[in-house]
């Protein structure tokens, strides 16, 4: 019998072992220890030494994406003129460019194949599933006889070039594991009521998931099609997920969300904004957070949002940064209002009483100097969640639901609507105080 080596024996290695055992005799070589009862034929050796593997003229590479490059390299020192190299990695434009490099100058052939099967899909039999090849480095003997043999063990060989394999794989074979994934993550399980096309899905999922995770990311990063792939699946996700949503929350009326409470310089802002948009009907939203806006856009709950991005003194707001780094949208408006920071009490508290500032953080940059001077002995602090707008704090505050020795700071209307005392007016560091608002809107896409 012809004698040929396969590098690697792990879920794959084991699948081509059992394609090739009953016509070759087989030398393995695995860098992990190969028991006996792993479903050896018996004229198949186990290499004891890297070296025994090029006793042999056929060498398959069975191994990782990530790690071919290497082990190529590895072994190149052992390569002769009578050998002939058969990768079986699911890309092929790497393999190609490694063993172009590696291969320079020798007389050693090569030929490209993916088998497009696995463990799963090949458990039962191997008929009619497709291997690709390319003779790539390979003389006409050598290549025609292997595919000869594919084609008697009934497989069905697609002849390609690496660029058109990896351009055609990145839509099938990377589109599925990516596909599997997901619904790996969802999580999609099983249920009382499943379709044919639910088991399908399911099916998707096992038979991807049963790879490895090193599988589905070497597929995902060596292949250069399939990040093109992913961007146009994402862009595909957005456009059916924004139709699905109503042009309009309510068709009598614009909504709008905005980050800040009752009371707040977002309400101010939007109250200013609303003077030169002129809606005919509209409707607003207290949101109180940024991050709480962009969800509420995305989900169609709102037609547009409001928030702070900048101030002259305080810089960008980190809260928004953050919160529109997670969503896509586009900006229809930016202006700006002058700010004014009081300072405030309960109204049946004393100043003296008073150990804690709690506000926006915002709202520290912009008095940092202010409150250096005049109130050094007090805490600042900023509420978690939706007491990180003032606004909520001033009505937590005149609520009795936070301690009698917080104050908090922002428009002086706040004074007005809660009843609360002000102690200061005019905190802000620079008399010219401004800070930019975003009108945003989602993203419509035909």
């Amino acid at each position: 019998m012809t004698r040929v080596s396969i590098v690697g024996y792990g879920r794959f290695g084991k699948v081509l072992h059992r394609l090739l055992k009953d016509d070759f005799a087989i030398t393995i070589y695995d860098k992990n220890q190969i028991k006996v009862e792993d479903g050896l034929s018996p004229d198949t050796a186990v290499a004891k030494d890297v070296q025994d593997v090029y006793k042999n003229n056929v060498i398959f590479y069975a191994v990782p994406i990530e790690s071919f490059e290497q082990i190529i390299s590895e072994h190149k020192k052992y390569f002769e003129k009578q050998h002939l190299l058969i990768d079986t990695l699911s890309v092929k434009m790497h393999p190609a460019s490694v063993l172009t490099n590696h291969l320079k100058g020798t007389d050693v052939q090569a030929i490209l194949t993916h088998p497009m099967f696995g463990p799963d899909s090949a458990a039962s039999s191997f008929e009619g599933l497709p291997i690709i090849m390319n003779k790539f480095l390979a003389d006409d003997a050598s290549y025609d006889l292997w595919k000869t043999f594919f084609q008697k063990k009934n497989l069905k060989v697609v002849e390609l070039s690496p660029e058109e394999h990896d351009k055609m794989a990145a839509n099938s074979q990377g589109l599925t594991h990516f596909l599997g994934r997901l619904l790996e993550m969802y999580p999609l399980q099983s249920s009382a009521i499943d379709t044919l096309g639910t088991k399908k899905l399911l099916e998707v999922k096992e038979l991807t998931c049963n790879d490895t995770w090193q599988l589905f990311s070497n597929l995902q990063h060596y292949n250069p099609y399939t990040k093109e792939m992913r961007i146009r699946l994402g862009d595909a996700y957005d456009s059916l997920y924004n139709k699905l949503l109503p042009a309009q929350v309510n068709p009598d009326y614009i909504t709008y969300g905005i980050q800040g409470g009752i009371g707040s310089f977002n309400e101010e802002a939007i109250r200013h904004y609303l003077k030169d948009a002129k809606p005919n009907e509209y409707k607003i939203q207290y949101l109180y957070t940024t991050e709480n806006v962009m969800r509420a856009l995305h989900a169609g709950e709102i037609d547009r949002g409001q928030f702070a991005i900048h101030n002259s003194l305080g810089g960008m707001v980190g809260e928004s940064i953050h919160a529109m780094a997670a969503y896509k949208f586009k900006i229809l408006e930016e202006f700006a209002i002058k700010i004014s920071h009081a300072l405030m009490i309960r109204k049946d508290a004393e100043f003296s009483q008073v150990d804690t500032i709690m506000a926006h953080p915002q709202v520290f940059a912009q008095c940092k100097n202010h409150l250096k001077e005049k109130y050094p002995g007090l805490k600042l602090v900023s509420g978690e969640g939706d007491l990180i707008d003032h606004a909520v704090v001033a009505k937590e505050l005149a609520a009795g639901k936070l301690p009698r020795g917080t104050a908090t700071m922002g428009s002086k209307t706040l004074a007005q609507i809660y009843d609360l005392k002000i102690i200061e007016n005019n905190l802000q560091d620079a008399k010219e105080n401004y800070t930019s608002f975003l009108q945003v809107a989602r993203i419509q896409k035909d």
